[in-house]
């Protein structure tokens, strides 16, 4: 069932920014876990922070208003936390601020550390490779472990000792007097920034950072049938991540270049093939080509300008299938563009016969054109 995020406030549907603002404060400060130790605190806590991202946000709130929803997530919420509160200067956060310093939400935890980007480069094949398959070596730079310190950031690992300060858990405790009593909150340690751990001394190749750049050669299999614009993953050779975190995975995008004979319409290619005029009208047998190499193909007599013929199996392998496409073949009659006195008399002698009484000039015109 859709929220009512005006119902959860108890505003009206037309209230204003700061109307909304000082109905979320009020009610915040109701049933914040810290303030309000009922069991169901942190769930309502919950829905009036998340009706205030929506409310407060313009744009999410004209989508509500016309869908009811405002279209991230279920109910139009991402979760909670400052980034949400754009219209309260801040979020909850800050007008907690003012009773608990720091952070005002428990909880939190040791910082872990960063999984490695994600990477994505861009290669460029023939349509045989991507009709085939085919093997390319690229050199990707990235950032790698640091192979000094295997990825720790310390000179030695004696160096890495558990923080003194939060004793090695990230996070600090304190307390604080307030109008609504004693409270304690936690908080990162900004001694070791929610590491836990302390680096006595970097190691001198990557300076604690337990990363290096380095560019890597890896071995890329293109399947045979993949189309141009697709995407491979390879996991894992991505960037490498902060203090020996899981590497990030490369992308690597496939582009077919355009190709001096063939098109291609997923797993069929098409050609065109010229032949004579008297290859159309007597028939013949020619070579055409293929993107593996020639192939013999017959012309049946009093064969038409454009006919498509087919060769079966001759186009692109399926792409994790059985079997490959078709080739097509159009043939293309050629007008020829000068002849000799005796070929000339011929074709003449043709057009009587025929009973094509035109004069020359106006044979050869629409000889050509007929052809063509």
């Amino acid at each position: 069932m859709t929220k009512d995020y005006y119902e959860t406030l108890g505003i009206d549907r037309n209230a204003s920014k700061e109307e909304i603002k000082r109905a979320y404060k009020k009610l915040a400060k109701k049933y914040h876990p810290d303030i309000n130790k009922d069991k169901n605190a942190s769930e309502k806590f919950k829905e009036i922070s998340e009706a205030a991202a929506v409310l407060s946000d313009q744009k999410k709130k004209e989508q509500y208003d016309r869908f009811g929803t405002a279209g991230n997530g279920a109910n139009g919420f991402s979760g909670f936390g400052s980034q949400n509160f754009s219209g309260f200067g801040g979020g909850f956060e800050d007008i907690f601020e003012t009773f608990f310093g720091g952070n005002s939400f428990g909880g939190s935890r040791r910082r872990r550390p960063k999984r490695g980007a994600d990477m994505q480069i861009d290669i460029e094949i023939t349509l045989e490779d991507a009709a085939f398959g085919t093997n390319r070596n690229i050199v990707v730079p990235r950032m790698e472990a640091c192979k000094k310190c295997g990825g720790s950031g310390a000179e030695k690992e004696s160096d890495i000792k558990t923080c003194s300060s939060c004793q090695g858990t990230g996070q600090v405790r304190r307390s604080v007097r307030t109008p609504f009593g004693m409270f304690q909150t936690t908080g990162t340690c900004e001694v070791c920034s929610g590491e836990g751990k302390i680096i006595k001394n970097k190691c001198t190749e990557c300076r604690g950072t337990g990363r290096v750049e380095a560019k890597r050669k890896i071995n890329v299999t293109i399947p045979a049938g993949i189309e141009s614009g697709s995407h491979l993953r390879i996991s894992n050779e991505g960037e490498a991540g902060e203090k020996n975190a899981p590497p990030g995975d490369l992308y690597v995008r496939v582009f077919v270049k355009e190709h001096d004979i063939f098109e291609r319409k997923g797993n069929d290619i098409y050609a065109k093939n010229p032949i004579s005029f008297v290859q159309a009208v007597f028939g013949d047998e020619i070579e055409v080509p293929t993107l593996k190499r020639k192939a013999r193909m017959t012309i049946p007599k009093g064969t038409q300008t454009g006919t498509l013929f087919r060769l079966k199996g001759k186009g692109i392998k399926r792409l994790n299938g059985f079997g490959a496409g078709d080739e097509y073949i159009k043939v293309i009659i050629q007008t020829p563009s000068k002849l000799t006195k005796k070929q000339k008399e011929v074709l003449l002698e043709y057009a009587k016969l025929s009973k094509q009484e035109i004069s020359q000039k106006g044979f050869f015109s629409k000889l050509k054109e007929a052809i063509s």
